[in-house]
């Protein structure tokens, strides 16, 4: 008979249907992409996307003493029944990397646009560590609030609204969360997760290539 315990995980998962500094913090015995696959029902608007696992053996007691940290830094927690917590990812992930380090089998798995990059490895770890790139904002590529974009997959026009949000039928977005509304089926991914900037256009130029041009030229 095989006593020896199997490994799970402990995950962070984001929404774009949440503020930005709200985060799930979890445990699965099953692969996180199921469990994320799980949870995407009607009660949240978008699909939930992986930020971040632990694998360990020891995941339930690793994943119980990230709560409890959280808890002891201040009234975190959105509801107290729940795995709902008031606090950036990168922190999430800073606090689960202080814990794991006292686990000699975990591995740390940081997601980005929806795929794993090995925190063991030196050089992925290199591109995690490195300057994160700011949210997109309309300011940074000089467009106007009142602009028209178009959405390239389906050739919606919207409203630039502010420097972070558009107009579609009366209705306030965020580029990310309108990608993950508007998409069309065939198109999308298993994640969830898009990078607004890269489906939208402004005079026939994609906003993510507008502001990579500019960056080089600064």
């Amino acid at each position: 008979m095989n006593d020896k315990k199997e490994a799970g995980y402990v995950y962070i998962l984001t929404n774009p249907s949440f503020k930005d500094d709200w985060v799930k913090i979890g445990k699965s015995s099953r692969p996180v992409n199921l469990r994320s696959k799980e949870l995407d029902n009607t009660a949240v608007p978008l699909p939930f996307e992986i930020y971040a696992t632990v694998k360990t053996v020891k995941y339930e007691e690793l994943e119980k003493n990230l709560h409890k940290t959280i808890d002891r830094l201040s009234d975190l927690r959105i509801r107290q029944n729940r795995e709902f917590f008031n606090i950036s990812p990168d922190q999430a992930l800073e606090l689960i990397k202080d814990i794991a380090a006292l686990t000699d089998d975990a591995e740390i798995e940081s997601y980005r646009d929806g795929k794993p990059i090995k925190m063991d490895d030196k050089t992925n770890e290199k591109q995690i560590t490195k300057k994160v790139r700011p949210p997109f904002k309309f300011s940074m590529v000089n467009i106007p609030i009142g602009s028209t974009i178009t959405f390239i997959p389906t050739g919606l026009e919207v409203r630039v609204a502010s420097d972070n949000m558009v107009e579609y039928q009366g209705r306030l977005y965020k580029l990310s969360p309108f990608v993950g509304t508007f998409l069309p089926e065939e198109q999308r991914n298993n994640s969830g997760a898009y990078q607004g900037s890269k489906y939208f256009s402004y005079k026939g130029e994609i906003l993510n290539d507008i502001r990579t041009r500019l960056e080089i030229n600064e």
